[in-house]
């Protein structure tokens, strides 16, 4: 009996101590709870309470999260609630807050539609009938990743994508009669009534046009499937296994272009992904029950994705990056992946062309495969809400390998910008993977850094904190625990955005005592740069250590271990708290292997998901004891 099981059965689970082992060995978890009711006698309650952190308001958050999502206007353009910054925090009804349109919102919604049905017939082949489709699989990675916010508003490529996924499936429905197998059981659940299962339906190749397609989205979307259910906590927390599989599949594809992919982990994600579609659904708690194990497995997609880094550019060591211009064309890489910087470096190579890092990216001035290059010249701007400021002033050509990219305002920049893989925006040049011969022609034809812009003593970043670092240095990190010149380590990381709440974690950071550590993984760290944190008392490693990207968290985690290994104690008795800024499904995923690991007092926001009922957060409250990122609950009081 899996534990959330045991959670409907009995309402409680035991608390015993958190445990971990090392990565190449089984993860095994060991949750520390607070007893919990039952979610399905919760559904739809309309305020949240907590007896071990008081009851929770709309004033605990930066915005609503608490409060019910309001049910879409009537025939709304769209719905669409998968991110932080979603519209009054609880739904973009006429355009996305992140610029994405009814038109595109609709696309997404159906092809998240065939592509559970993708998934349905795809573990049934493998199970029934032993045939595998490795194309089918990578596909399938491919375009959920697609519908992660700010990656694709391209209307054709989102035809493209959904007409991919039809021919897979007739595909493989044809290879499963070929195989003599009877076809895939078609089960009754009522949030699909109206259209087609997902599991049976057959598109024609007659009526896969834009239009048809839009239409279609309209009648399978989240708007569609919360009058069906009339369950908004189920609906909620179905969406908290998509969103969690979108983020952990787009880690996964982003291993899998640097040679390192796991079919079981891809089947797994196909897996939760058809769980949906099922009658088993329909239970809350096997639903969240779900959920976590999605954040088990991308945990090993996690690990996955640092061994496609670490194998391929080194592990990464303590590096000060250069932020200011050097003479010369230039070239922009942003996104998060490091193969496509890697071949943007080997083809400009004696070219006299530099190449500047942008957002997530600022991390790979640490891999020593990657800083080898002289004309890696350094990192250019902020995080990427800032990207149509920073492009802007840009004086050469830009390369989006990943999320974030935002519509070029007119007339600005988007001449000079270029996407390539799963990134997309409608009226900028696509590029097929490592076809950058375009990328550089564009830089070669724009002005570039004058002599006179060249600064060669400006500020620099210090990267390069990953785990075998971090691990290096722990006989001093425990010295300084033992000694008392290190009382508490702070973990700030995940996503930044626009909003003002998010000064919050540049604050927590501020307010710090010297006797403190900052650890900082992902886009939020840019909160945090521009201030001169100094050392750890009588040490002399920097209080601000910087250990990646989002998918980094992995790493934190395993250092986590180890410190409490070393002291003799579990990862939640540690002098450590989370502060966790989230954005997109990236961090949900991360946040669900948090969860999984049994990670408890983590502080999270500015705002939690909209797609969240006060009955589904009251779970995560009283298991976790998760709380609100506000100044009212700042660590600093603790």
């Amino acid at each position: 009996m899996s534990a959330l099981r045991m959670i409907a059965a009995h309402r409680a689970l035991s608390t015993t101590k958190f445990a971990l082992r090392e990565s190449g060995r089984n993860v095994q978890p060991v949750r520390k709870f607070i007893p919990v009711a039952a979610l399905n006698a919760r559904s739809n309650e309309g305020t949240a309470s907590s007896p071990s952190n008081g009851p929770l308001s709309k004033r605990d958050f930066t915005r609503s999260a608490v409060a019910d999502a309001a049910a879409p206007a009537a025939d709304p353009a769209m719905f669409c609630y998968q991110c932080e910054q979603t519209k009054n925090g609880t739904g973009c009804e006429t355009v996305g807050v992140c610029g994405k349109t009814p038109e595109v919102s609709a696309l997404q919604d159906l092809l998240l539609y065939r592509l559970k049905g993708l998934a349905g017939v795809s573990v049934y082949a493998k199970e029934a009938a032993d045939i595998t489709h490795p194309e089918a699989d990578e596909h399938f990675n491919k375009a959920m990743f697609s519908t992660l916010t700010n990656v694709n508003f391209d209307e054709e490529r989102f035809v493209t994508y959904i007409k991919d996924t039809n021919v897979y499936i007739r595909g493989l429905k044809h290879a499963i009669a070929d195989a003599g197998v009877k076809p895939i059981e078609v089960p009754k659940v009522p949030w699909f009534s109206g259209v087609p299962h997902p599991f049976e339906w057959d598109m024609k190749e007659d009526s896969e046009t834009l239009e048809t397609f839009i239409d279609l989205g309209h009648q399978v979307g989240i708007s569609n499937r919360r009058d069906l259910m009339g369950n908004d906590t189920l609906l909620g927390l179905h969406e908290l296994i998509t969103y969690g599989v979108k983020g952990a599949v787009a880690y996964s594809h982003h291993a899998a272009v640097m040679g390192k992919s796991n079919p079981e982990l891809d089947t797994t994600y196909q897996k939760f992904m058809a769980f949906l579609c099922k009658p088993e659904a329909e239970d809350a708690m096997a639903v969240l029950g779900q959920a976590l194990e999605v954040g088990k497995a991308n945990l090993s997609t996690m690990a996955l994705l640092e061994d496609a880094h670490t194998s391929n550019y080194g592990h990464p060591t303590p590096t000060p990056v250069k932020t200011t211009p050097t003479a010369g064309k230039c070239i922009l890489v942003s996104g998060h992946d490091l193969s496509d910087l890697e071949a943007v470096l080997k083809m400009t190579e004696g070219t006299g062309v530099n190449v500047y890092t942008h957002g997530e990216l600022l991390p790979a001035h640490g891999y020593p495969e990657l800083r080898k290059y002289a004309h890696l010249a350094g990192h250019y701007g902020g995080a990427w809400y800032r990207q149509k400021m920073d492009f802007y002033a840009w004086p050469g050509s830009i390369l989006i390998t990943t999320n974030c990219v935002l519509d070029p305002p007119e007339d600005s920049y988007e001449d000079n910008l270029f996407t390539t893989g799963e990134t997309g925006v409608e009226g900028v040049r696509h590029l097929a993977p490592k076809d950058f011969g375009p990328l550089i022609e564009r830089a070669k034809e724009l002005p570039g850094f004058s002599a006179e812009q060249e600064v060669e003593d400006g500020p620099t970043h210090l990267v390069g904190f990953g785990r075998e670092t971090m691990l290096g240095a722990a006989p001093a990190v425990l010295d300084a625990i033992k000694a008392g010149d290190l009382k508490h380590i702070f973990l700030i990381g995940g996503c930044d955005g626009s909003e003002g709440s998010r000064r919050y974690y540049k604050k927590v950071a501020a307010l710090m005592p010297q006797t403190s550590a900052i650890l900082t993984l992902g886009c939020a760290k840019y909160r945090l740069l521009g201030q001169d944190y100094g050392t750890i008392p009588n040490t002399e490693i920097p209080r601000l250590l910087d250990m990646g990207q989002c998918n980094d968290s992995y790493a934190a985690v395993q250092v986590a271990v180890a410190l409490a290994e070393a002291l003799g104690t579990d990862v939640n008795s540690l002098p450590l708290s989370l502060d966790i800024s989230w954005f997109e499904q990236k961090a949900v995923a991360v946040l669900l292997s948090l969860l999984h690991l049994g990670v408890t007092d983590i502080r999270l926001g500015p705002a939690l998901p909209a797609f969240l009922t006060p009955a589904a957060l009251q779970i995560l409250v009283d298991a976790y004891a998760i709380k609100p990122a506000t100044s009212q609950g700042a660590p600093m009081s603790d």
